[in-house]
């Protein structure tokens, strides 16, 4: 197995792009990139060789890469699947990212593995199982990861704490840091009935490592109540950059990612919303401050 030489590329506190192959020739062609960074899902890099891998052997040469999980199950009740855990070990030594990140989810039940991130009850037992999954993974990565807000449909009834002071007590616990995803926030918030910027002013700030942006899809339930789902399938809206700019305003510029999974456009549209998130954070660092240091 081929493994890069140089040591993890910190990730700059610029836009960055979720990595999919079929814009590789334009990202390659390109001659002022749109995006200062990368991500990767890991799962599809856990082979040992062959075309995805020269391909992304290609990229790290030239930016600096995320490595974002989506099969760990962090939040499963069972334990973590050591050989998952194993060869995401092998990823991320091969390619020496600069942030490793995993959702605050489960997605698996005995040998059964479901294609949804699905939410866990914020109580005292779950947050246990989560902070020892996420005391796991690092020290078999031997570093720090980032986990990431999720986005809900359903409250559970269990629950004993608010999401926000479990997620706090996940990064004092285990020494993780926070993904905040602002899509996952816009999406929750619409479907619970509470304010996203409320949430955004209450976040743990000085914990949050990267932040993620996408699109999402407008639903309603049995009911006839909207429901907002996360699908990562189509541009950033307009309340959700509102909410960015204000994030960005109190934190100041920190590694941003524009996530867009399925229905993928060319590479100029998604280089767009990149460089629109670039002009939320030059605004960010030409004004100054950022709360994490204070």
């Amino acid at each position: 197995m081929t493994r890069l030489n140089d040591k993890s590329s910190p990730i700059p506190a610029k836009a960055g792009v979720g990595f999919k192959p079929e814009h590789a020739k334009a990202i390659f062609a390109e001659e002022s990139p749109a995006a200062g960074w990368f991500e990767v899902h890991a799962e599809n890099y856990m082979g040992a060789g062959g075309r995805p891998h020269a391909t992304l052997t290609a990229l790290r040469e030239r930016f600096p890469l995320s490595v974002h999980g989506v099969g760990l199950s962090i939040g499963a009740e069972t334990g973590l699947n050591a050989d998952h855990v194993a060869r995401l070990a092998q990823v991320v030594e091969r390619y020496q990212p600069g942030l490793v990140s995993e959702h605050l989810a489960w997605s698996t039940h005995d040998t059964h593995y479901f294609n949804d991130l699905l939410p866990v009850p914020y109580t005292r037992e779950t947050l246990d199982r989560v902070v020892a999954h996420v005391s796991q993974v690092q020290d078999a990565l031997k570093r720090q990861i980032l986990l990431e807000n999720p986005s809900t449909y359903v409250r559970f009834e269990s629950s004993t704490m608010s999401e926000l002071d479990f997620l706090i007590e996940i990064a004092r616990r285990s020494g993780c840091g926070l993904l905040l995803d602002v899509n996952n926030v816009f999406v929750s918030a619409t479907n619970h009935g509470y304010s996203p910027e409320a949430y955004i002013d209450a976040f743990p700030l000085a914990h949050v490592g990267e932040v993620h942006l996408g699109g999402h899809a407008e639903d309603e339930d049995d009911m006839g109540v909207q429901l907002l789902i996360d699908t990562h399938d189509r541009e950033v809206i307009d309340p959700v950059w509102a909410l960015y700019a204000r994030l960005i305003g109190k934190t100041g510029a920190l590694p941003t990612l524009v996530e867009w999974d399925s229905e993928l456009p060319e590479w100029p549209v998604l280089a767009a919303e990149a460089r629109r998130a670039s002009e939320v954070l030059e605004r960010a660092a030409g004004q100054g401050g950022d709360v994490r240091a204070a």
